[in-house]
């Protein structure tokens, strides 16, 4: 029930206007962004908008609504990848909400040379994948059980491109525990992961202010020089940044 305070967090974004256009501009590097389940383009298009008005080029996944790993997604999404990294001849980010986010993590591990980095937004990467509240929906939909989806993968590995796993410890959807990323056997590995919390709920992470604040701080460092989020100063009144949990616990 508390999921009804995306209508306010929505809100907040439209207040948070004038904040929000101070933020980092980007370099005009092109990012790909995925919907939650069930969601289509129309839901991704506030996180967009905002996006575009910071100087990013921000495309739709283009694949109407994400009925997770139906036959011809996953090549759909490869597909698109491909499109938007050579119409610029440049790096694409992948930022995906929810189920989303862990399409985003498995599309970069399959084509890493082609992802500058990935952002998920509340997404469930990590432990028992029946840990949410939308798994019987998800078997329904996509025609599969969630134990065994139709590619070789261990989703909680992330990607070899810098992935930030954004998540709210008060989530009305899913377990944030999953949200966390892990942390892997050789400590090098680890330099390119972190994890954010904010405070929101899971429908509205993609119209939050502090995601909207996440995002731009991200997105605009300079490409090859990747660093963890600073959360220094006044930032601790709005985020946390947990270490990793180990890997066994994943």
């Amino acid at each position: 029930m508390m999921e009804g305070r995306a209508l306010y967090e929505y809100g907040a974004m439209k207040l948070s206007a004038p904040f929000l256009k101070r933020l980092p501009r980007g370099d005009g590097h092109p990012v790909l962004i995925f919907p939650g389940l069930g969601a289509s383009d129309f839901s991704t298009k506030p996180l967009r908008s905002f996006l575009d008005d910071r100087g990013y080029a921000t495309y739709p996944w283009d694949l109407g609504r994400n009925f997770g790993l139906r036959e011809g997604i996953l090549e759909g999404m490869l597909a698109r990848l491909e499109e938007v990294y050579e119409k610029h001849g440049r790096k694409v980010s992948l930022v995906g909400w929810s189920l989303g986010g862990i399409f985003a993590r498995e599309i970069a591990k399959m084509r890493p040379q082609m992802v500058r980095g990935v952002i998920s937004l509340g997404s469930p990467h990590s432990g028992d994948p029946r840990s949410t509240n939308a798994w019987r929906f998800y078997e329904f939909v996509a025609g599969h059980s969630v134990d065994k989806p139709p590619i070789e993968t261990t989703l909680h590995k992330a990607p070899p491109v810098p992935t930030t796993s954004v998540y709210t410890k008060t989530d009305g959807v899913v377990a944030w525990q999953s949200c966390e990323q892990a942390k892997p056997v050789s400590p090098w590995k680890a330099r390119h992961t972190e994890n954010i919390v904010v405070s929101a709920s899971h429908c509205g992470l993609g119209v939050n202010p502090s995601v909207m604040y996440i995002l731009a701080d991200r997105l605009s460092q300079r490409e090859g020089k990747w660093r963890r989020f600073s959360n220094v100063g006044s930032r601790k009144m709005f985020f946390d940044t947990p270490e990793l949990v180990p890997e066994a616990a994943a």
